[in-house]
């Protein structure tokens, strides 16, 4: 490396950006604050850039990765840095732009900090249209909590069937609003009309999810996915999305890991002390992985729908899913017998993403790879 590269560490905010510059050898040389306005910060990346090579990074965030690429095409090599893997002093009390802007510079010139995966522009967009599909879904389910809830408060309970919202559930909706005090009905029309515009919201999200899923380069690694029990096409599209390039991945092993689906163990001297999973990684692939681990409670025997969605399939693909039910099912019988269905519903998690981890590389020799 050259001796006049210089590190530099960003802490990215909205409306400003703290910055620290460090030579390959010696002290801080710089640490400024400019407000985050790109031809500001343009200007002062290529002062620095005649002087030599200039390596940047930030910590994921809020801001996203647009800072990222507009420095990458000035010329600035620039990583992204995962919040969770940047070494702390414990006692460190003392938190400030300025100190964070130096902390990132003088560990990333150490070589201490690991970098995140940068998605391409397009996998940013699929990933709004799955997350938002994930909030109007949390919408409706909120909107429909709040027209039960105002029911219950009058001391209406629809005891006619077992579930709600069916249509059957509807039908006694419409028949309990005009026997509702008009001001009453009045709430509940304003909840169900609320009801009503997310539902469409939620539909129309569904059909834009449908026609992504089937066009390039998502279609076939949907495809592949949506063969495991528990994955259709909402959650074929969000892996694939938020996993990005699972070849990256030398092992399954690897790819638990950044889920935060591995074990934590905290063992000294003689003792050996295992506990609950780490955490680590991206939140919804973990719910996802979890969400569909349920499936394998029961024997395998792929429905009608799950055999539409395997009909032309490769050879080495239908027997990884044939595997995977068989697998995923002994598993989850075996561990019921020594532990909650909670727990082991997340032991199945882990060795889903296996599975799942074959099906997104979709060569011949990972779907015939036998998991271990």
């Amino acid at each position: 490396m050259p001796d006049s590269t210089r590190f530099v560490g960003l802490d990215v905010h909205r409306d400003s950006v703290a910055i620290a510059v460090a030579p390959l050898v010696g002290p801080i040389e710089d640490s400024t604050e400019l407000p985050h306005q790109l031809p500001r910060l343009r200007r002062y990346f290529e002062r620095l850039l005649k002087a030599g090579p200039v390596r940047a990074c930030y910590e994921a965030g809020g801001c996203g990765y647009g800072l990222q690429r507009a420095m990458t095409s000035w010329g600035v090599v620039c990583e992204v840095i995962a919040p969770s893997l940047i070494p702390r002093r414990p006692g460190d009390r003392v938190k400030t732009d300025r100190r964070d802007a130096i902390m990132l510079a003088t560990a990333y010139r150490r070589g201490d900090l690991a970098p995140v995966r940068v998605p391409s522009p397009e996998e940013e967009r699929v990933r709004g249209l799955t997350r938002a599909r994930e909030a109007f879904k949390n919408d409706v389910h909120e909107s429909k909590q709040h027209v039960l809830k105002f029911l219950q408060l009058r001391g209406i309970v629809y005891r006619e069937g077992k579930k709600a919202w069916t249509k059957r559930f509807r039908a006694w909706l419409e028949q309990v609003r005009p026997t509702l005090d008009p001001l009453d009905a009045r709430v509940l029309a304003a909840y169900l009309s609320s009801l009503s515009h997310k539902e469409t919201l939620r539909a129309a999200l569904d059909a834009e999810v449908e026609r992504v899923a089937q066009t390039r380069p998502y279609a076939e690694q949907v495809s592949r996915l949506r063969c495991l029990r528990g994955v259709d096409t909402l959650s074929a599209l969000s892996l694939a999305v938020e996993i990005g390039d699972a070849s990256r991945f030398d092992t399954p092993r690897r790819l638990m890991g950044y889920l935060g689906l591995n074990v934590s163990e905290h063992s000294s001297g003689g003792s050996t002390r295992r506990g609950a999973i780490t955490k680590a990684g991206n939140t919804r692939c973990r719910r996802l992985l979890v969400e569909a681990a349920w499936h394998y409670r029961h024997r395998p025997a792929p429905s009608a729908a799950i055999l539409a969605r395997r009909e032309g399939q490769s050879p080495e693909v239908l027997g990884s899913a044939a595997r995977a039910d068989d697998r995923l099912h002994r598993r989850f019988a075996a561990l019921l017998e020594r532990m909650p269905a909670q727990k082991a519903v997340v032991a199945v998690a882990r060795e889903l993403v296996g599975f799942v981890w074959a099906h997104m590389v979709g060569t011949p020799h990972a779907l015939a790879a036998r998991m271990r």
